[in-house]
């Protein structure tokens, strides 16, 4: 037996026990006649104690011990001295009789503690060591915790949890594939799947009613903080529901999640808020709902009230009101009018009016509106004194909107009113059925091809497809989409009508999808569903930026994983086997 106890479970009940611990070197300190080390394994540290006065050569040994080195050590707990009070163990030490070392170690390339000074290139080089530290074993741990109440939760109401296929075949129709080459099969490719979409609806088909995994999903995407090559998703699927049963029981286990996880009770009803409302007030389908700053649209106010080309040539223009905020520098307006016109946010401009203790208005537009349109717009606003009044204008509604929404996101953090601590959850309903693809020229998907449109938008489908709206639903905590579903296409016709407007010509579509419109002839039941991302749900409790750090081995923003060296070429002698020739473009 290597050990009797784990480094983070001894107390002062312990006191007088022989025990033996195994871990890892974490730290060595020599004090005069007194070496101490803290130990450290997977459940916490303890320090153990070697006095050379009386144990000259275990001393001698303990001292050529390097940050870590795998050991064996077996002593008596003792109460501690100078008790460290940020420990769980820190009243008791261990006066050490034996050590063996077990194994040793190179210098590490950085060091394993939660403040290291690794960067993220060298930590993802060396994932196996980052994960010693307790503050990323923590996020590993909380998954772990998230995954057993989501399957206590979804198996209390009935689902099955049932796993389907990694290797499926391609549906370009979404985001870019992975794929797999056959070698029993030349010439021909399986997918890695995007999702499980298709095949959990085979078992609504089936009759399975209410199915659930925990699957692993792959889209081959540009990666931002919140996306990676592969991610998880909690997928779910019910037959014979409409949009308010799916909503309020997945709205219940938001709330089930948030009270075992993060020990908070959420207020219910969830807000919703129809998509054309969201991108109204917020310009985002995934508002950020902990701090106010509504857009405010100005059209009414300013365009043609004055001799501003901008205004007067905008197609949109809106504002947004931050609190307390008259008093910023002409060098802080400098930066937030460099912020708005990065090629990441893309406006031409940013115009400000500051409203004054005595209620005037002081515009960096003044010279081209009369007192009496400044008067009008901080009435629009609904300002105060000492408030400030961020303006943005465009030729194109969305983008304006969107631009304005990146600002109103900016101010929020800089004045501290994104609480990583404070959540705000709501749903975003009624999206749009169909996008527009300049790129294309016709007619996308928003979601997927198997969203069905909101009943009485169905007429609209033969006259005017792009006012359709959508059987959709997206749940939001703090700007982040953290799940989304729809009511799924059920018939045939219906599901060969939207392939239609999508572009398919029918014998495209029965050879993609063929398998499941041939399903839906045989007693399809009325269903629905709604996946949850893991990964964000994840890095939202444990108030981390990016989902990075609740993978146990993901890949960098370049989609590679440095650790394995992935992805590689391949030998010739596989790509004979595969049927390949690999050609790169210049």
């Amino acid at each position: 037996m290597y050990r009797t106890k784990t480094c983070g479970e001894l107390r002062l009940s312990d006191v007088g026990s022989e025990v033996t611990l195994a871990g890892w070197v974490q730290r060595l300190r020599k004090m005069g006649g007194m070496t101490f080390i803290d130990l450290r394994d997977r459940y916490g540290i303890t320090q153990l104690v070697f006095d050379e006065a009386k144990q000259a050569e275990l001393c001698e040994r303990a001292n050529k011990l390097g940050r870590e080195y795998v050991v064996q050590v077996t002593g008596t707990v003792s109460e501690r001295y100078n008790k460290n009070p940020q420990l769980p163990t820190g009243d008791i030490e261990i006066v050490v009789t034996a050590l063996t070392v077990l194994n040793a170690s190179e210098v590490p390339p950085f060091t394993i503690e939660d403040h290291t000074d690794g960067g993220d290139d060298l930590r993802m080089k060396y994932r196996y060591l980052d994960l010693r530290r307790q503050c990323v074993r923590a996020n590993l741990e909380l998954r772990h915790r998230v995954c057993l109440e989501v399957r206590r939760f979804l198996d209390s109401k009935g689902f099955l949890e049932i796993e389907t296929p990694i290797l499926v075949g391609s549906t370009p129709e979404g985001a870019r594939d992975f794929v797999v080459p056959s070698r029993m099969n030349p010439g021909q490719f399986y997918a890695l799947p995007q999702s499980p979409q298709t095949l959990k609806q085979l078992l609504m088909v089936a009759g399975v009613d209410r199915y659930f995994q925990i699957a692993k999903c792959f889209r081959d995407e540009d990666l931002r903080a919140d996306r990676q090559p592969e991610f998880t998703q909690i997928d779910c699927e019910m037959s014979f529901v409409e949009q308010n049963d799916i909503i309020t029981l997945f709205e219940e286990m938001a709330v089930y999640l948030f009270k075992t996880i993060r020990g908070c009770d959420l207020p219910t009803p969830f807000l919703r808020l129809s998509w054309d409302e969201a991108m109204r007030r917020f310009g985002s389908d995934k508002p950020d709902m902990r701090f106010g700053m509504e857009f405010v649209e100005l059209m009414d106010v300013l365009k043609g009230t004055g001799d501003f080309a901008v205004f007067n040539e905008a197609k949109y223009i809106g504002g947004i009101c931050a609190e307390g905020c008259a008093s910023y520098t002409r060098k802080q307006l400098d930066q937030l009018t460099d912020f708005v016109k990065s090629p990441q946010i893309g406006a031409k401009g940013l115009v400000y009016a500051r409203v004054g203790e005595d209620g005037s208005v002081k515009s960096s537009v003044d010279k081209f509106y009369s007192p009496e349109v400044l008067a009008r717009l901080k009435e629009a606003m609904n300002a105060k004194p000492g408030d400030l009044i961020l303006i943005i204008s465009g030729p194109d509604t969305q983008r304006a909107r969107k631009q304005l929404c990146e600002l109103r996101l900016e101010m929020g953090n800089r004045l501290g009113l994104r609480d990583k601590n404070k959540f705000a959850l709501l749903w975003v309903v009624d999206f749009p059925m169909f996008e527009w693809s300049d790129e294309e020229q016709r007619l996308m998907a928003m979601h997927h091809p198997f969203t069905s449109p909101k009943p009485e938008d169905i007429p609209l489908l033969d006259t005017d497809p792009a006012r359709v709206r959508a059987n959709a639903y997206d749940m939001v905590c703090n700007g982040v989409e953290v799940g989304g579903g729809s009511i799924r296409i059920h018939d045939s016709q219906l599901q060969a009508k939207i392939f239609k407007i999508l572009g398919f010509t029918p014998e495209r579509a029965q050879a993609q999808f063929g398998f499941l419109m041939n399903a839906f002839k045989y007693g399809a039941p009325p269903h629905g569903g709604l996946a949850y991302g893991l990964d964000r749900w994840v890095s939202l409790f444990a108030g981390l930026d990016s989902i990075r750090d609740c993978i146990a081995f993901p890949k960098n923003n370049s989609g590679r994983d440095v650790m394995l060296d992935a992805p590689s070429v391949l030998e010739p002698g596989q790509l004979d086997e595969l049927c390949l020739k690999v050609e790169t473009k210049s």
